[in-house]
């Protein structure tokens, strides 16, 4: 494995090309199911009554600039097979590509279906779009269905509640309560044709916060349990509009492009997203793309007989006219989506899902599609029909990027800010990759227990960790967050838990300066990319709640560091004997242990090179004058470094007595090390006075659990 180049599952294999019936997925084609329980059940509405709801609160869709599916009709792509009618994927894009027109697209339809609940005045008509592809970065497929809820009071006439279909049912949908306006403002994502709503003054832009004076375009409830982003309404967002950007990449399919496939003659690169949004793939990137163009409007679709502003007049046709379509087929395609390869196992199997509309419990019963738990409360408060079901568990972390800190020394110390693209997430028991919304990842409808998250993104090593999952919102990563790692700077620190002779159930990593970025189960052999300009405190726990802790520094070049050396155990010189830190391109824990020998062999490693660093300051002409001090700081942190030696090596003959003598003599001295910091302060530098004071909160905190810990070694 290479420093830029993590090992990972390889690109697009995820999935494998294999025939499938039918290939419509996320947001387009996957109900949520479970959310049904309760309802009452629903009628059609007669002909003209439909026709008459579908007009009145018929959307007007404002495209992005580089669309290149439009909502079309899948007829004319049907043909017999076997005694049944079926749309062929192949058929779909090349004979839509062969007909495009950039300023007028082919057959441009909406298709509509509209029931009402029995017993109430609640009815709800739907819009159904179909494009003939979906590049969607981390979801590729044939066939596309969108649609877009309009939940209307028959004694009012009036909308309750809009619901547009986001990528699947695990991202929440965006909905709007109540709304003012009765024709709905519709913003299809590029590629993914996954919908937004804008209800305010500017008719295509998405707002999801309100500002002054202004509404928020969705009335979605805020994410709870993730500090960052508490207050933060729960809708995908599209990255037009909001956060960073997600780069597409190019299908393919028996691994080549998809528009060099032999059944595509039609269909040729600029019948995909343009390059210019697109990268090769997310893991021959070296680091994020900062340089993705701005996104804008290109193409509105409206009604006809409506001043709506539109460029193209869209066909309302009732389903009822497609329902003799038995399926929509085509290979699967495999999707952009890197995995970790000490995970690769846990995902590789992942299928997507595929079903027509009319054969989704949402058809029949809209309400199912409703995400938002506030929202179907009001309703069930207001109709009898709809039933309160809660909200279910849901998995939600902030993704963040983790960076070299301008407060630490060079190479020894992070921090986290906001990544430059969005990315995807991915759940061992979901089979669709989800995207973030500025930032946020928002896995919804997950089953209580054990999962694993994974998420990648477009230049960054991949994530992956084990979530236990219990009623309500469950935060991954530490307090919420996740920190992903270019991969030009990655390294991954593996520990081998089934070495170890305690029981390991759990695995942290700290880094001096950004604090615990890691904190997750132990689920077998475990590994977690960080950041080469970090200074990391591994922690492990067992079974007993007994802990041990290694220091891990891979961009320094010293005994004890896990840095560029091969196969050396850390820490064998003065800085005590620390075992299990292997210095090369994977920084391995091979045995590592817990009790009172680990923690204090962690107390000597850290003390050994603090005062390495400090001692090589005393030439530094900028010392001079205080030169006393910072050399009583260098015999301070010596002193700590041999005493908690001399406790490791008691702990490990069994001396438990002799052990926390030597702990407690260890915890003497750090009290003089913290007086002489202070003396030596103006004559260290910024950075590394500050590096010091949080390694010796670190030391502190392992000196106490290595005096209180049950176990020796």
């Amino acid at each position: 494995m290479s420093g830029s180049d993590p090992a990972t599952l390889g690109r697009r294999a995820l999935l494998s090309a294999v025939a499938g019936a039918g290939a419509g997925l996320a947001g387009c084609s996957v109900p949520g199911g479970d959310a049904a329980a309760g309802d009452a059940t629903t009628g059609d509405l007669d002909d003209e009554w439909a026709r008459d709801l579908a007009e009145r609160f018929a959307p007007v869709l404002y495209f992005d600039a580089d669309e290149r599916w439009f909502p079309t009709d899948p007829r004319p792509f049907e043909h017999d097979r076997d005694g049944e009618t079926v749309v062929d994927g192949f058929a779909a894009l090349n004979d839509y590509a062969a007909a495009f027109d950039p300023e007028s697209p082919p057959e441009p339809t909406a298709f509509y279906n509209a029931v009402r609940y029995e017993d109430s005045p609640l009815a709800v008509v739907q819009y159904w779009f179909y494009s003939a592809f979906d590049q969607f970065t981390a979801n590729f497929h044939w066939h596309d269905w969108e649609v877009l809820h309009v939940f209307v009071d028959l004694e009012s006439d009036a909308p309750r509640l809009f619901v547009a279909s986001s990528h699947s049912r695990s991202v929440p949908n965006n909905e709007y309560l109540d709304p003012e306006r009765s024709v709905p403002r519709v913003l299809p994502e590029l590629g993914s044709h996954s919908s937004a709503l804008s209800l305010n003054e500017q008719p295509d832009r998405f707002r999801r916060l309100p500002g002054e004076d202004v509404l928020a375009d969705i009335t979605n409830s805020a994410l709870e349990g993730v500090p960052s982003v508490e207050d933060f309404p729960a809708a995908y967002g599209l990255p037009r509009d909001e956060g960073a950007h997600l780069p597409y990449v190019v299908p393919e399919l028996d691994g080549a492009p998809l528009y060099e496939h032999d059944r595509l003659p039609d269909v040729d690169r600029s019948d995909l997203v343009p390059s210019a949004l697109t990268v090769r793939s997310f893991d021959a990137l070296s680091r994020p793309p900062t340089d993705l163009p701005r996104r804008s409007t290109g193409l509105v679709f409206g009604r006809a007989d409506r001043d709506d502003g539109a460029d193209v007049a869209y066909d309302l046709v009732p389903t009822a006219e497609l329902e003799h379509l038995s399926a929509f087929t085509g290979p699967q395609l495999s999707f952009e989506f890197a995995v970790p390869e000490f995970v690769e196992d846990a995902v590789a199997g992942h299928i997507t899902t595929a079903g027509e509309p009319w054969n989704q419990a949402r058809y029949e019963n809209p309400a199912a599609d409703i995400t938002d738990p506030l929202h179907r409360r009001e309703l069930a408060d207001r109709y009898d029909a709809i039933a309160d079901v809660g909200g279910g568990s849901a998995v939600v972390a902030s993704i963040r990027q983790a960076v070299e800190s301008d407060d630490a020394p060079d190479g020894e110390g992070l921090t986290t800010q906001s990544t430059p693209v969005e990315t995807v997430a991915l759940l061992e028991s979901d089979p669709e990759a989800i995207p973030t919304f500025r930032g946020v990842a928002l896995a919804q409808g997950v089953s209580e227990g054990e999962h694993r998250l994974t998420i990648n993104g477009a230049g960054l090593a991949p994530h992956s960790e084990s979530v236990t999952v219990a009623d309500g919102a469950t935060a991954a990563g530490v307090d919420g967050e996740v920190p992903l790692v270019a991969r030009e700077a990655a390294m991954k620190l593996e520990v081998d838990a089934d070495g170890a002779e305690a029981d390991l159930d759990r695995l942290a990593v700290e880094d001096d300066f950004a604090g615990r970025l890691y904190d997750a189960p132990i689920d077998g052999p475990d590994a977690v990319y960080v950041h080469r300009g970090g200074a990391y405190t591994a922690e492990v726990r067992d079974a007993d709640d007994e802990v041990g802790a290694f220091r891990v520094t891979p961009d320094a070049s010293g005994p004890g560091d896990g840095g560029d050396g091969e196969d050396d155990d850390a820490g064998e010189s003065d800085g005590g004997d620390q075992r299990g830190v292997e210095r090369a391109e994977t920084v391995r824990i091979d045995r590592p242990e817990t009790g009172t020998a680990s923690l204090s062999s962690y107390v000597a490693a850290v003390s050994a090179e603090t005062r390495d660093e400090i001692e090589a300051l005393l030439d530094d002409a900028d010392v001079e004058g205080r030169g006393n001090a910072v050399r009583g700081l260098v015999r301070a942190l010596d002193a700590v470094g041999q005493r908690a030696d001399r406790a490791t090596q008691r702990a490990r003959d069994g001396d438990r007595a002799g052990a926390e003598a030597s702990l407690e003599r260890a915890r003497e001295g750090l009290d003089r090390v913290a007086e002489n910091l202070e003396r030596a302060a103006t004559a260290l530098p910024d950075p590394i006075a500050a590096a010091v004071d949080r390694r010796l909160q670190q030391v502190d905190r392992r000196t106490e659990q290595a005096t209180a810990a049950e176990k020796l070694s």
